[in-house]
């Protein structure tokens, strides 16, 4: 095996290592550091924290992330399929996948609005 094949994944990271960790040198050594009380102080939107950080959140939040994720990932799938349809064509088996793979997701989308898990209240 030649390591050589991997010199250009090397000099990526630490280009990306750099453009990372430069930023944050660069202004830890030039900006002016004048802490005091008022900076220093423990603050949330403008005032005094009112409950731990730690809080429980409710589980709506977590549900909306999920259907984010899943309809997310549903749009990644459309790029490349819409990119080789062309190969395919038009009225191939890829192109009738795609219309029950989004049937499919429809049908969840729906049964998820009916069960109100995208209500707020």
């Amino acid at each position: 095996m030649d390591l050589g094949n991997y010199l250009p994944v090397l000099i990526f990271v630490a280009v990306g290592a750099f453009i990372g960790v430069a930023p944050m040198v660069l202004g830890a050594l030039v900006a002016p550091y004048r802490p005091d009380a008022e900076k220093r102080s423990p603050y949330e939107c403008g005032f005094e924290a009112f409950e731990d950080a730690r809080m429980k959140f409710d589980v709506r939040y977590y549900l909306v992330a999920i259907l984010f994720i899943l309809f997310d990932l549903e749009v990644a799938f459309l790029f490349p399929w819409a990119v080789a349809l062309g190969s395919l064509g038009k009225w191939s088996v890829g192109f009738w996948a795609m219309m029950l793979f989004l049937g499919i997701l429809t049908v969840g989308f729906i049964y998820e609005w009916k069960k109100g898990a995208l209500d707020w209240e």
